[in-house]
Parts: C-alpha cells; structure tokens; sequence
C-alpha cells in the first residue's frame, strides 16, 4: 500500500498559527520525525507532503503548512499556499495551542462552514493548560510532547476517512462485471515513461482486475486483428484520447468505447459538467483566451498533447486564432475571468476533492470547464460514442 498513488490517497491538511505544534503533530501521530521541529516560529514555510500508512485505514498524504499568522509580504504568500491546500484537502485538522483562541481561529471555522468541509479541531500541547477548553465542544485535547490523546485522534481520523473512501468511485468497476473482457488501447509514443505504463493506464488495469474482469492490452495498429482473435467481443474497449478517432473506426458500432481521461474526468470530477463545457469550442472566437491545465509535471516534447495537439486540434475545428496558455502542477490562476475555457488534464495526480475544487473556482467566475479527453473526442466528431457506456450522458452534447 505504500505504493498507492497520490491521486488516491486521501489529503490530510494541518492548518494553524505559527509555532502551535503542526509538524510535532504530524510526527507524533505518525510515530515518525516526518517534519522538522524547532521553536523558532515559522519553521515550515512552504506546504510539505508526507505520504505514510495511517493506521487503522491506509495509505494518506499528510500536509504541513505555515502558520496563518505569518507576517510580511512573503508570509501572506506562504499563507496563501496554506489556505490552497486546505481549500483541496480531504480532512483538516484545525490545530490550535491550549489557551489561545481568537481571530485567526474563527475566519478558518467560518471558511470550514462556508465549504462544508471535514475537519477536526485539535487543541495541541493540552499537557500545559490541562483544563482549559475551546470553545467547541466536539475538540481533540492532545499533546505532541507526552503522546496523550493521540489514539483517540487516530481513530476519529480513521473512522472519517473510511466515510470519505466509501464515497470514491471506481474507474471502471460500474460498467463491468466478473468474467467480462476489457480491451485497453495504449500507444507507446514519446509521451510513455520507458518501461512503464501513464498513471490512468495502471490504475485501470488494477481496477479491472479488482472487479474479476480481464484487461487485454494492445497497441492501437494491433487493436484491428485483436479483435478478430478473440471468441466473443469484448464488454468495453478504453483508449488513449490521442488515438479515439482511428479506435473508433477500427470497432464495430455494437461494441462500447471510451476514453482514459474521459472516465477519469468521471471519477475525479463531474461529467456532465464536463460535457456541457466542451460546446463552449462552438462559441469561441478570434483572440479568445483557453487554459490549458495539468495537474502534473513533465518535461514538455516536440509534439505535446496540451501545449501542441489540443491547440493544434481546437483550431482546426472552429477555425479561429484563439490564445492557448499553459499552467502545471499546482499552478492555478487567480484571473480565472479572463478566460473563456478551461481544459484540464485527466487529474489522476489529483484527488477527486482536488479536482472538484478547481472545477468550482472556473465555474464561480463564470467559465466552463471541459477535460483533455472529452475536448479531443468533441472536435473529431467522436464524443457521443466515447460516452454511449454512461448511459444517457451524450444527450448533453
């Protein structure tokens, strides 16, 4: 389980004032010195990750930030990267130190509330203080020194994330079932890590074989006598978006076809807010502006699929000059209003409360968001096919 991917693991953010014990914290429940620890307020600065094993439930991504108390023009900034965090976070806790409540305490609770968010409050370094109390009832009272009330914190940690996982859907477990036949298309081209197979592709094959299925992976040039190898056809056939329009030929019209990133935008985001963004393309016009979006990081080739086809593929269908830009990573743009159209990546770096996040701050300002694969399978002309196994979802179109 330690090598279960980011994108799936649940993200646990510690937010609080400078030097109220986060990264103490964060060792003392992990039973690990996972983060620097000094009493020299506004140690950790930028947002730090630490993947570990949680038990009782799993894997988990826990993430140190600054304190919101931090001072100056670049603590706003750090700040700011804290409260991005929390905003993308599965579970926050809310870490106060005994005796000290005010201001900051309550814009975070207020924010909690607004979002509707899972969180705990976590009175840290109660060993001090012992009887003083928040003013919530429902707070943890632990200390990261003596280890006290760490187990009852762990279990309420646990028992929240195991609601939050019951929530996750399968990529593909709901349009399958045991014994069926999933046939994966997969091109090796430049974009393909040597030796291995992208995020989406592992993590479908996994999913398959969790629903007592069996995945069949073939090239596209292989997937045309493939077929007529088999004994009986295949329930679905998923295929790289890059490679939809000559899979889509290549299979007869009785047999179900998608995307990668299509059910991914599935599992990971909205669908159907998806497919309403991409007509967006229909109504664009010379010098509008499009954001490309990916959640991940990688060194950009001759003929990349945001920076190069998508453009390249979205000007050719409307025929306009439209100005295409680029973020990655964490990198997201605060101007959203600028822009006409958002396109994002598949998100399997991201969590499904990650995704949905960035989805809500392009609709909040007004701008329709669509995904790679749902993008591509629109401008040539395939995208109610490659959604005919959701049933109903291509009406939309």
């Amino acid at each position: 389980m330690q090598n279960e991917p980011k994108g799936l693991r649940p993200h646990i953010v510690l937010l609080g004032r400078r030097n109220v014990g986060k990264s103490s914290l964060i060792n003392a429940l992990t039973e690990q010195p996972l983060s620097l620890v000094s009493d020299v307020p506004g140690t950790t600065t930028d947002p730090v990750q630490k993947a570990f094993e949680l038990l009782p439930f799993g894997p988990v991504i826990f993430i140190d930030t600054g304190g919101i108390d931090d001072e100056g023009e670049l603590g706003q900034m750090r700040v700011k990267r804290a409260m991005q965090e929390f905003a993308s976070a599965d579970l926050a806790l809310i870490v106060v130190e005994t005796g000290t409540w005010g201001p900051y305490e309550d814009d975070i609770m207020a924010q909690v509330k607004a979002r509707n968010m899972r969180h705990f409050v976590v009175v840290n370094k109660c060993d001090l203080k012992p009887d003083w109390k928040a003013p919530l009832p429902d707070a943890y009272y632990v200390s990261a020194a003596d280890k006290s009330g760490m187990s009852e914190l762990k279990y309420a940690m646990a028992t929240e994330l195991e609601k939050i996982a019951s929530l996750k859907n399968s990529v593909v477990g709901d349009l399958i079932t045991g014994g069926d036949v999933v046939v994966l298309v997969v091109p090796i081209d430049l974009e393909a890590p040597r030796g291995r197979l992208i995020l989406p592709q592992v993590m479908t094959i996994r999913d398959i074989l969790d629903n007592d299925a069996s995945a069949l992976v073939v090239k596209d040039r292989e997937l045309f006598a493939t077929l007529h190898k088999l004994a009986e056809k295949p329930k679905l056939v998923i295929c790289d978006s890059q490679v939809v329009l000559k899979v889509a030929g290549d299979l007869p019209p009785d047999i179900k076809m998608t995307t990668f990133s299509i059910l991914f935008s599935r599992q990971k985001g909205d669908l159907a807010k998806f497919v309403q963004g991409v007509k967006t393309i229909d109504t664009l016009k010379d010098g509008d502006r499009v954001l490309i979006s990916e959640a991940c990081s990688h060194h950009a080739i001759a003929d990349d699929i945001g920076r190069v086809k998508i453009p390249r593929w979205v000007r050719q269908y409307t025929g306009r000059d439209i100005i295409f830009e680029n973020v990655q990573g964490r990198d997201y743009p605060e101007d959203m209003e600028k822009y006409k159209l958002v396109i994002h990546c598949a998100g399997c770096m991201l969590t499904p409360k990650g995704m949905c996040v960035r989805m809500d701050e392009a609709l909040d300002h007004g701008v329709p968001i669509t995904n790679y694969g749902i993008t591509i399978s629109y401008v040539q002309g395939v995208l109610e096919r490659a959604l005919e196994p959701f049933g109903g979802i291509e009406s939309l179109i």
